[in-house]
């Protein structure tokens, strides 16, 4: 058994609880479509949001959809003058057998931050 990370990244239109967690819910869902992991296998899951996001935990929405036995880490992110605001990262730990190059993805204006993953749209 090898463990990987599978990262990615969203962001927010507005500090809303269910913007929060509708962004985070379609990152989570895209990150495990993409990479075809099954939840049983996921060792752990780290979420970070930027200071100006506040009104949910974005852990939240792995709960909602249904990783309620997965261990979650939720952090603010550090602050560097002129990044990208309103953004939710993720880092998911994934227990496999197989080999594979993880499928990192990046949603809406976290696009920026990997432009060299997103040029495959």
């Amino acid at each position: 058994m090898i463990l990987k990370g599978i990262r990615g990244a969203t962001s927010a239109d507005e500090n809303s609880r269910d913007e929060i967690l509708s962004k985070t819910k379609e990152l989570l869902l895209e990150m495990a479509e993409k990479n075809a992991f099954e939840k049983d296998n996921i060792a752990s899951i780290f979420l970070t949001m930027t200071e100006d996001l506040d009104a949910e935990f974005p852990a939240v929405s792995a709960r909602q959809i249904g990783w309620t036995d997965v261990p979650l880490l939720c952090a603010r992110e550090i602050m560097v003058k002129d990044s990208l605001k309103k953004c939710i990262r993720v880092l998911i730990h994934y227990n496999t057998d197989k080999q594979f190059k993880a499928e990192h993805v990046y949603l809406h204006n976290a696009k920026t931050l990997r432009p060299d993953l997103n040029n495959k749209d």
